[in-house]
């Protein structure tokens, strides 16, 4: 095993998707729930577009009963970038799935340029489908309102910070301000949101989420 495939093992379950369902009954056996991520981003060929969204719904299916069915998915992957008409087809098509099975699909959030088109493809989506929600990034200055606006609408956010380098008009550069931006955020949903989900490994935001 080459020193590469040794560091990713760390964050990546494997190669296929049974490998990804094995570390989520090996997470189960120990009381954690999991979301189940194929990874890739910025797709620009509706036949790769196809690939990705049957590899979601192939993903959900093949997670067993007892374990919870939750997928993340990248709307760059879906199409996003070829056609807003492209993206919410197979991305619809995937939380019928997610429907059948009892399943759930958390749209993640991507670099700033795709922010808003994101946010509204979750809109259209969520007015057809329970099953969905949406990540907000807290290093965003805009998240603050969308995180109220989610808030107010019943959205089931996950928050994280945010790991795309931004410009400083869009985003925070500070790790202070970016810090105190999560728990502002991660409060604001602790106490109104449905269902929030707070996503970080940063030992003061755990605490503080706590």
């Amino acid at each position: 095993m080459n020193p590469l495939t040794l560091f990713a093992r760390r964050f990546v379950a494997g190669e296929r998707p049974q490998d990804a369902v094995r570390a989520g009954e090996r997470l189960h056996a120990k009381g954690i729930k999991a979301t189940f991520d194929k990874l890739g981003e910025d797709v620009l060929d509706e036949g790769a577009a196809k690939r990705a969204t049957d590899a979601a719904k192939e993903l959900l299916r093949l997670i067993p009963a007892g374990i919870e069915r939750n997928i993340s998915i990248k709307m760059s992957s879906m199409g996003q970038e070829i056609s807003r008409e492209l993206c919410l087809e197979n991305v619809a098509s995937i939380l019928d799935v997610a429907r059948e099975v009892g399943g759930f699909v958390r749209l993640d959030m991507e670099g700033s340029k795709l922010t808003r088109d994101t946010l509204e493809i979750f809109q259209a989506l969520r007015k057809r489908h329970d099953n969905v929600g949406i990540v907000l990034q807290a290093y965003l200055r805009r998240t603050p309102d969308d995180v109220k606006e989610a808030v107010g609408r019943g959205d089931r956010v996950r928050l994280c910070k945010g790991a795309y380098r931004e410009p400083a008009a869009v985003a925070l550069q500070d790790m202070g301000e970016i810090r105190e931006a999560f728990k502002a955020c991660a409060h604001a949903l602790l106490d109104g949101g449905n269902y929030p989900a707070i996503a970080t490994h940063d030992e003061e935001l755990v605490a503080d989420t706590i």
